[in-house]
Parts: structure tokens; C-alpha cells; sequence
């Protein structure tokens, strides 16, 4: 009888000490896992909050140079549209301002049987005179382009009382060139039996007369 007690006190022992053992497993089991939760919890936080500020960063420059696009873009026309409309009046001023434009007289003598380097050097002499002062200048020049010269210019003088109505003491000579016409080739005999050329150039002499001011 005895014996059967102690067995019976022995299995009613045992499964107490299971119960505690279990429970001191569980408890470390317990008291293990969060220790491991958190640090992966505190690495995870650690990665995204490195990760995070990258991300957030990069958006905000894209912001900040689209925004400073979109100003600079909304300021230009602004600045086109006022600069237009302060050059609109000055343009009227300026074409208000404007004197009326004086009329201009060409003559031209084609073919003329001067040399054009020897016709520039009287025309130098007349450019930008008056017509009564160039006129007296070549009635007494001696050089033979200056005869030439005089009668383009009275007869520059005759189209603009004719066909301008324009007083021909008034006018100016606001421009005369000479341009090289066509040249004639002669030849002329030489010693030994030889011919040499002869040159004649000829001139195209254009003249434009002006009202003074």
C-alpha cells in the first residue's frame, strides 16, 4: 500500500514538473523572439529611413526646376508684351518725326570716249556741289572729261524742270560715278615689222541732282 502511494505521488509529481519545464521554454521562447523582432525591426527602420530621404530629395529638385520653369516661362511674355507696346509709340514718333523724302533726278551719257580713270578725276571735283558752282568749275576746267560732264548735268537740270517742276539754281549733285564702258582695239604698226595695240576706252557717266535743304 505504501508502495502503491509513493508511485502515485511520484506520477502526480512528474507532470508538474513537465508543466514547469514547458512553461520556463515558453517563457524564454517569449522572451527571445522579441529581442530578434525588434532589432529586425530597428534594421528595417534604419534601411527605410535611409532609403526614404533619396527618394524624397530627388521629386523635390524635379519640383523646385519645373516650378522655376514654369516662372521664368510666365515672366517672359509679360516682359515681350510690355517692350511691344512701349516700341509701338516710338515707332509712331519716329514716323511722325520723319521728313518727307526729296526727290532725285538721274541722267546718264553711255559710251563716252574718255577714259574712266581720267573722267573720275573731274567727277571728284563736282560731287556734292551746288549746280551753279559745278557749272563754273568745268565752263573753265581744262580737262576734256570736263566738257562731257557739264552737258550731263544741264541735261540733268532739264529733266527735273521738266518732268519734277524744280528750280534748277536749287539743286544739288547728290551723286555721280563712272563706270568703264567697252574698250576699242587699234593697232598701230612698229619697227621690224611688228603691230602694237592701241586702247580707247570708253566711260558710262551717271548723274543724280537734288533739291537743297
Amino acid at each position: 500500500m505504501a508502495a502503491e502511494k509513493k508511485t502515485e505521488r511520484d506520477q502526480a509529481k512528474k507532470p508538474a514538473a513537465n508543466k514547469k519545464a514547458a512553461t520556463k521554454t515558453a517563457a524564454g521562447s517569449r522572451a527571445r523572439k522579441p529581442k530578434e523582432t525588434a532589432t529586425k525591426g530597428k534594421g528595417a527602420a534604419e534601411a527605410s529611413t535611409a532609403k526614404q530621404p533619396a527618394a524624397k530629395r530627388t521629386p523635390a529638385r524635379t519640383k523646385g526646376a519645373t516650378e522655376a520653369a514654369a516662372e521664368s516661362t510666365a515672366k517672359k511674355p509679360a516682359a515681350g508684351s510690355e517692350g511691344k507696346a512701349k516700341a509701338a509709340p516710338r515707332r509712331k514718333s519716329a514716323a511722325k518725326s520723319e521728313p518727307a523724302e526729296r526727290p532725285v533726278v538721274n541722267a546718264r551719257a553711255r559710251f563716252v570716249r574718255v577714259a574712266p580713270r581720267k573722267a573720275r578725276l573731274v567727277a571728284d571735283q563736282v560731287r556734292g556741289m551746288p549746280l551753279e558752282d559745278a557749272r563754273a568749275l568745268l565752263r573753265f576746267s581744262t580737262r576734256g572729261a570736263a566738257q562731257d560732264i557739264r552737258k550731263l548735268i544741264e541735261s540733268a537740270a532739264a529733266n527735273a524742270e521738266a518732268n519734277h517742276d524744280l528750280v534748277a539754281d536749287e539743286l544739288l549733285i547728290k551723286d555721280i560715278h563712272v563706270d568703264e564702258g567697252p574698250t576699242l582695239r587699234r593697232y598701230r604698226p612698229r619697227a621690224l615689222g611688228r603691230a602694237t595695240r592701241i586702247n580707247k576706252r570708253t566711260s558710262h557717266i551717271v548723274v543724280a541732282l537734288t533739291p537743297e535743304d
